[in-house]
């Protein structure tokens, strides 16, 4: 189905023959779909074509007969969504979706056994970056719209769902961190990391317990943000070229002597003594004036009663913004599904602005919809713009296997860099050796 270059009298006898099959087999062979992989140019893809001023939208996909369909989504707030878009997607199509609660991170490991067995979901939500072995194994469909979804969304949900110039996802979610800030202690947002670290200084007192700046100075993903702003990556090409590793480079090193600055003039603590629960308590206390966290850490605040707002990362002394990492969470469908047809319409029908917007509106997660930027209602949500104008410059984290040895080589070398105050391009350089020799072992 969905093949480049078909004749449209080629395409109606392909179709005849499918269904003639199907009506002696007494359905959709499932095992079969694996191997049925759309390609780009499929019937359903959203190009739009153009007479005169006038765009003419794609048709609907023919569904197959008496399909149903199960989705797997997270608990939650996100069940309550899925629920609702399944509903209305029955309202409009008549097609039975079920949904069960499989959270997001055990949606990919579950996949791997219950999707030969016929058993999966047929669309399921998963975190971008775990991609890469479902698409290595042959257990997900690409993409079915993807010129319109490439048109429509954010570069980062794209890059992210991406895989060897191949969209596979249906992005329902972006997230990434930024500056939190302490409205009764910061009189005026920084727009610089100096201008940052000049007024942390002047209100840093250890004697007192009260701090200027906190980070998790151990864990890579938040330190992407800076690494990147200076010019420094993971992986060439995009993060698709494990052969090329940018992690010890002129501006990661730049990175790492940042960070030791923040240690000397605003943040004299070892990284073991600064964690989330920490921040969180010295926020609610209006002893911590900046903090750089994500949507998830937005909550406890509100909860606790703080006044505080969120911006994007102030720039580094170079002027770039840094390039904060960021999640998509997306919705995919198995390979193994009886109904590709059904399964890809509703990821489609899932991720459409009214049913984005929904979610926003349940659960508060930011849409990856470039067209939503622009709703008076998000605009008008100070926490959540300030996440989404980060998550603009933000970079997906890879969704290559060949991540896996970055994290733990990373995060230990930052630590020594913060804690050892060892020249950070001697640190760095070793990490990356390990790095490549963990990349090596995966491969064996």
């Amino acid at each position: 189905m969905r093949r480049k270059g078909m004749s449209v009298l080629v395409l109606s006898l392909v179709f005849i023959l499918v269904f003639a099959l199907a009506g002696c087999s007494g359905g959709n062979n499932a095992t079969g779909n694996q191997n049925a992989k759309p390609d780009n140019a499929n019937k359903g893809n959203a190009t739009s074509t153009n007479s005169g001023n006038q765009q003419t939208e794609p048709a609907e996909p023919e569904i197959e007969k008496d399909a149903s369909l199960l989705v797997w989504d997270n608990g939650g707030s996100d069940e309550d969504w899925a629920k609702m878009v399944a509903e209305e997607f029955t309202k409009k199509y008549n097609i039975p979706v079920e949904v069960q609660v499989v959270a997001q991170g055990d949606a990919p490991t579950k996949l791997q056994t219950d999707g030969p067995a016929l058993l999966g979901a047929d669309v399921f939500l998963a975190p971008h970056d775990r991609i890469g072995s479902l698409v290595s194994a042959g257990l997900i469909l690409e993409n079915f719209y993807p010129d319109e979804y490439k048109r429509d969304f954010m570069d980062a949900a794209i890059t992210g769902t991406t895989i060897d110039d191949v969209l596979y996802g249906y992005p329902t979610a972006i997230d990434t961190y930024a500056l939190i800030y302490n409205k009764d202690l910061v009189k005026k947002v920084p727009e610089t990391m100096d201008e940052l670290i000049e007024q942390a200084k002047a209100f840093t007192d250890k004697s007192k317990g009260q701090y200027g700046f906190m980070m998790q100075v151990n864990d890579f993903y938040f330190l992407h943000g800076f690494l990147g702003g200076y010019g420094g990556y993971v992986f060439g090409d995009k993060n698709t070229n494990s052969q090329d590793i940018g992690l010890n480079n002129e501006g990661a090193v730049k990175a790492g002597q940042l960070m030791q600055r923040l240690r000397k003039e605003v943040l004299p603590l070892s990284s073991a003594d600064i964690n989330v629960g920490v921040k969180e308590s010295l926020f609610i206390d209006n002893k911590l004036m900046f903090d750089i966290n994500g949507p998830w850490s937005v909550a406890a605040l509100q909860e606790g009663k703080v006044n505080f707002g969120v911006a994007p990362l102030p720039k580094l002394d170079n002027g770039k913004a840094p390039a904060s990492f960021s999640g998509v969470r997306a919705y995919y469908v198995n390979s193994y599904t009886k109904y590709p047809e059904a399964a890809s319409l509703y990821a489609k029908f899932a991720t459409s602005e009214e049913m984005l917007m929904k979610k926003f509106e349940i659960s508060g997660q930011m849409p990856p919809r470039t067209k939503l930027l622009e709703n008076e209602k998000i605009n008008s949500d100070e926490i959540i713009k300030g996440f989404l104008e980060q998550a603009a410059v933000s970079v997906p984290m890879p969704n290559i296997p060949e991540m896996e040895p970055v994290w733990g080589g990373m995060n230990n070398a930052f630590t020594v860099i913060w804690d050892e105050d060892t020249d950070p391009k001697v640190i760095l350089d070793k990490a990356v050796k390990q790095i490549k020799e963990g990349i090596t072992l995966l491969k064996q």
